[in-house]
């Protein structure tokens, strides 16, 4: 009784551990490598992260693992070491919660701009065409400030060459495909006769 009560308080134990290493970071980006992991929980670390898991799901968080480079098929064990953990929500925040959490929502449209058109493009495009594309609709002081905001926050990254692709934090935390899809549902106010379209 004593030996089940005593691996219980372990793996809870372990469990606030690993809750505390993913949410209270102390490296510049969110989240901790696997090794991180392993070395602190040990080598049955993945489980705890499935346990971990669990319980964030509970309250709409989960933990993401990022791996460093696209994996064919899947991952070993020394993909998941090189791997970053991190927790993140498991369902899109709407725009009123988008804003409500402190965005600007002319910030999240640029974002979502500038996501949605370099994922076209393959996940990179030149830093001029890309402020081009956006001040169609905004001031370029803005777009550029905003650009920068998110080269700073990890959703976009600039290369040495002056473009500027996705960044690790939009890879992890903005769904494509979901992306894409709101972008091209949203279509311009058809104004046949000149009534349609007023409100």
């Amino acid at each position: 009784m004593d030996e089940e009560k005593g691996e219980t308080e372990r793996a809870g134990r372990k469990l606030a551990i690993a809750a505390s290493m993913l949410l209270f970071s102390s490296h510049r980006l969110p989240g901790v490598r696997g090794w991180e992991l392993r070395r602190r929980l040990g080598r049955n670390y993945l489980k705890i992260i499935d346990a971990l898991n669990s319980k964030l799901n509970s309250i709409g968080l989960r933990v993401k693992i990022m791996f460093d480079q696209p994996l064919g098929g899947s991952p070993a064990e020394e993909d998941f070491d090189r791997a970053r953990f991190f927790v993140t929500l498991s369902e899109p925040l709407s725009v009123a919660d988008i804003v409500a959490a402190g965005w600007n929502i002319e910030d999240v449209a640029v974002l979502a701009a500038a996501l949605s058109y370099l994922f076209t493009k393959g996940g990179r495009a030149s830093e001029k065409e890309l402020v081009e594309l956006i001040e169609v609709k905004l001031p370029r002081w803005k777009v550029e400030a905003a650009i920068e905001r998110f080269i700073r926050k990890g959703y976009l990254t600039r290369a040495e060459d002056n473009t500027i692709k996705v960044g690790w934090r939009a890879l992890a935390e903005v769904d494509e495909k979901e992306l894409l899809k709101a972008i091209m549902d949203i279509s311009p106010t058809q104004q046949k006769d000149g009534s349609e379209g007023r409100t």
